[in-house]
């Protein structure tokens, strides 16, 4: 299978300056930016893009990812509603550092060079972008570009003069790529796509030069209707310090059954028969969430590496039973104490306590409500009684859960 053909299956191409998808087919060199005036970590989001990065790269482009050190000093109007407020030179300096550390781990073992805008931006004066860059642009244009439309339209927050000139400072990069390192193609998400026009008609002016750009579709959860990324809680990190590894995991893990399928395809490096043969599986027994297991997999290993992905899968496997909890070693063990409620108890002692003092109940009365309606289980079975017994614990431990729900657990062991 093509590359094109392979992007064309995963739903992957969106928008492009080129007529016939085969242009892709000819590796040459690409680019993609990155925004960091948000914070020092990508999310989820992000992350379908960078894996497209991959993709090409293993198709034999030349990819050059670039980390917006100057256009972040700026920031990126595209899909705001408002402003967004600047933030110091020295925050968005550790932002790009850490962005490019997580770059960095996506791309294991796939070649790329990383770049920062600022480096050839920060001394180019005023008039002479004005002159170079800002003469070759028509305001007619610029005016009709979505994100500008919106924000200066009926209802519209207006928009900054620096913020209307985001798409120069992006068309300028493109350009410079382009005389620096050969770049023809940029590619990026929907939503950056005004941004991404920007360069080809400046490189086609300055250089009597064709060069291209594909944007890919946003991901939006097709249960909320929201743009992918967000969780209840917020969003979810691609830094583990942010949303650890178990955490990381355990969103893939409850994907729904509508979006799993689209999901491997956008967010695993699965070829197109392990995605088949894994929803034939998956279709077969969809209660058994085989998609969703192969899915959390291969993402984590992506991101936070094989080790971690093992590590979360067992735990996982494990707690999801109930039934292996004495097998975790210290390691997986500790994992648990971090993500669940846990409570050291004496033998015999109160389930109703326990239920309270992990929050799985509110009050003592709830806890007896639970209890009788067969809400509780101990290590995957189902209880009524109100007292611990000595065979619940399994190597001095046990996981109690209220109801069906994986993350409503606590971790109980003897003092």
């Amino acid at each position: 299978m093509t590359i094109s053909e392979d992007l064309a299956w995963r739903g992957l191409i969106k928008d492009k300056t080129f007529e016939d998808i085969n242009w892709l087919n000819e590796p040459r060199t690409f680019y993609l930016g990155i925004d960091a005036a948000s914070s020092d970590s990508l999310t989820v989001g992000n992350l379908a893009v960078l894996i497209l990065a991959g993709r090409l790269i293993r198709a034999g482009w030349k990819g050059i990812l670039l980390a917006g050190g100057a256009t972040s000093l700026i920031g990126d109007p595209g899909g705001k509603e408002e402003e967004r407020q600047l933030i110091s030179r020295e925050e968005i300096k550790r932002n790009v550092e850490g962005i490019k550390s997580q770059i960095e781990k996506v791309l294991t073992g796939i070649p790329h060079e990383l770049l920062n805008n600022l480096d050839w931006t920060q001394d180019y004066k005023y008039l002479d972008f004005l002159r170079d860059i800002g003469k070759l642009y028509s305001m007619t244009e610029l005016m009709q570009r979505d994100f500008v439309a919106e924000r200066i339209g009926e209802g519209g927050r207006g928009i900054s003069y620096a913020e209307f000139s985001y798409s120069l400072l992006q068309g300028y990069d493109f350009w410079w790529l382009f005389k620096n390192k050969g770049v023809v193609l940029q590619i990026g998400a929907s939503d950056q796509w005004g941004n991404m026009l920007s360069g080809v008609p400046l490189i086609r002016k300055k250089e009597n030069a064709q060069v291209q750009a594909f944007s890919m579709p946003l991901v939006i959860n097709k249960l909320t209707g929201r743009k992918f990324g967000k969780s209840e809680e917020g969003a979810v990190w691609l830094e583990a310090t942010k949303t650890t590894p178990f955490q990381f995991y355990q969103f893939w893990i409850n994907i729904s059954d509508a979006d799993v399928e689209e999901y491997l395809k956008v967010f695993s490096m699965l070829v197109k028969e392990e995605i088949e043969n894994t929803m034939n599986e998956f279709r077969q027994n969809p209660a058994a969430r085989q998609a969703q297991k192969v899915l959390a997999y291969e993402v984590t290993k992506i991101v936070h590496g094989q080790d971690q992905a093992e590590k979360q899968r067992h735990t996982t496997e494990v707690l999801f039973s109930g039934e292996g909890i004495s097998e975790l070693d210290e390691s997986k063990l500790a994992t648990v104490r971090e993500e669940f409620p846990n409570q050291k108890v004496p033998a015999n002692s109160s389930i109703i306590e326990a239920l309270t003092s992990t929050n799985l109940a509110q009050s003592n009365s709830e806890a007896r409500r639970l209890l009788e309606s067969g809400a509780i289980y101990i290590n995957g079975q189902q209880i009524n009684r109100e007292n611990f017994e000595p065979g619940d614990f399994q190597n001095g431990r046990l996981l109690m859960r209220r109801g069906k729900a994986f993350k409503d657990s606590a971790l109980i062991e003897l003092i």
